[in-house]
């Protein structure tokens, strides 16, 4: 008997398997798995604090651990979770992560209260002495973003002063006019 390719399958004949390269038949089980794709699952790499190099000029930023729970590990790497209005602060020489919010998803629930609880940051001691000196000197310590895309979820965390309302002006305007310059450019490249 001829071998059909698996479009062409009927009730009494047998195909190869594309992936597994085994016999096919209507009935068997590999059927639906092998014919059927898989979908695959979206996830976000980064969930970002956007707000924070627009009320913030950032110097400098170090990637730091996060102390979670298995449910907020989870919801995290769906992308429900929210940087903004968070901070960082210094307690008993340890940093902590305040006002983020990770939020339930289907099938996981989190209790409202724990959703913007305070977690532990996890870095290094020497790490630690530098950012507190900073935080002395009068600069703040922001959360810039959650990387969920390797094993352990990360927290980038940034030292930074804030910018006044004249300061955030010169930077919309200074992106603005960057924005113009190069559709004039793309213009007469065009022409």
């Amino acid at each position: 008997m001829p071998v059909k390719p698996p479009s062409a399958i009927s009730n009494a004949t047998i195909a190869i398997c594309p992936t597994n390269s085994h016999l096919l038949g209507t009935l068997s089980p590999c059927y639906t798995a092998c014919m059927v794709k898989k979908k695959t699952a979206t996830k976000p790499k980064t969930i970002q604090n956007r707000r924070a190099r627009h009320d913030y000029a950032i110097d400098d930023s170090l990637l730091v651990g996060i102390q979670l729970t298995g449910a907020e590990t989870k919801s995290l790497r769906h992308g429900h979770g929210q940087l903004r209005g968070a901070y960082v602060t210094v307690k008993d020489d340890q940093l902590w992560l305040i006002n983020a919010t990770i939020s339930s998803m289907q099938g996981i629930s989190i209790d409202e209260a724990d959703q913007t609880r305070t977690r532990k940051l996890l870095a290094h001691r020497k790490e630690i002495d530098k950012l507190i000196e900073l935080k002395k000197q009068g600069q703040a310590i922001v959360p810039l973003e959650l990387l969920t895309s390797s094993r352990f979820i990360k927290l980038r965390i940034a030292t930074g002063r804030g910018k006044k309302l004249y300061d955030k002006r010169q930077t919309l305007k200074a992106r603005d006019e960057g924005r113009q310059i190069n559709a004039e450019i793309k213009a007469k490249v065009r022409s």
